[in-house]
């Protein structure tokens, strides 16, 4: 087979032409790379060391003041409490996702498929409008309160509508099938006889899963945490639906220094110091797994 490569090589100007196709079909996705992505990244850093006018817009002169506010005690204190909530996200959702994701790779075809779809499901239905059906079990004297009520757990409303711990199962309920995939894509790879032959040489099911299992599923799992921790820190459309005006995160923050206060730089600061805790996760990410591509998305 060299040998009849040598004989025929590729002609110089077809090599020309090839890479010239090549070109033109990359041209749309580099464009809409450069337009819609590396631009406005550019101009929100850029826009983070400017000043904010007094009426309306910007100032360009170069300040580090956005950033020197960030470190005012409201502000961390904000940061502190998104960081909070991402965290019980993500465990919430590995002690939830993980098995759910390990043991639908273990079913047969036509199980996976069913389960499979039962996870696409709520994607169809608008995320508001899942979100509002939280509300109805949330609420004073809602679905919930009634059960436990009728059960006679609880003898007054729990009132849990506007407040943390509502936030909180919103986020996770949100998030969770992100985790399921990640975990799900990596354990579908697993080779079982592996496991059979290590507990044939007399390894426990425990000692199997974290010799084993747990090191052959970690790019999943560590990929679904990434997806589930950053998204949790901005996605501010749930704080304020479950959480009203009582629960602030960084998102709301930037949401409401951007629409109401007006204050640009700030908000492309807080912004700044959200995307780099983003690349530091992904960093994170690539060094444990030694992965560069998150499972569950190729």
């Amino acid at each position: 087979m060299s040998n009849m490569a040598e004989k025929n090589p590729v002609p110089p100007r077809l090599k020309k032409k090839n890479t010239g196709i090549t070109v033109l079909t990359l041209m749309p996705l580099y464009l809409f790379t450069l337009l819609f992505i590396t631009g406005p990244l550019i101009y929100m850093f850029i826009l983070s060391f400017m000043e904010r006018a007094e009426t309306w817009g910007v100032v360009n002169r170069f300040t580090l003041q956005n950033y020197k506010n960030i470190l005012e005690p409201i502000y961390l204190k904000t940061f502190l409490e998104s960081f909070k909530l991402a965290v019980i996200t993500t465990l919430s959702g590995i002690i939830i996702g993980y098995p759910y994701g390990y043991f639908m790779a273990k079913l047969n075809d036509k199980w996976k498929k069913r389960m499979l779809l039962l996870i696409m499901i709520p994607f169809w239905i608008s995320s508001l409008m899942r979100l509002y059906g939280w509300i109805i079990i949330f609420r004073a004297n809602g679905v919930l309160d009634r059960i436990l009520m009728g059960l006679g757990i609880i003898d007054e409303p729990l009132k849990l509508l506007y407040t943390y711990p509502a936030v909180a199962v919103g986020m996770v309920y949100a998030l969770l099938p992100f985790m399921i995939f990640s975990v799900y894509s990596s354990a579908e790879k697993l080779d079982w006889s592996i496991i059979e032959a290590a507990r044939d040489l007399g390894a426990t099911r425990w000692q199997a899963f974290l010799t084993i299992t747990l090191k052959m599923t970690l790019p999943g799992l560590m990929s679904g945490v990434v997806l589930t921790f950053i998204p949790s820190m901005g996605l501010f459309f749930i704080a304020d639906i479950l959480g009203g005006n009582k629960v602030v995160l960084v998102g709301n923050l930037i949401q409401e220094q951007l629409m109401k206060a007006h204050n640009w730089p700030f908000a492309a600061a807080l912004s700044v110091v959200l995307m780099i805790m983003t690349s530091l996760m992904i960093y994170l990410y690539r060094k444990i797994t030694h992965v560069r591509e998150l499972e569950g998305l190729v």
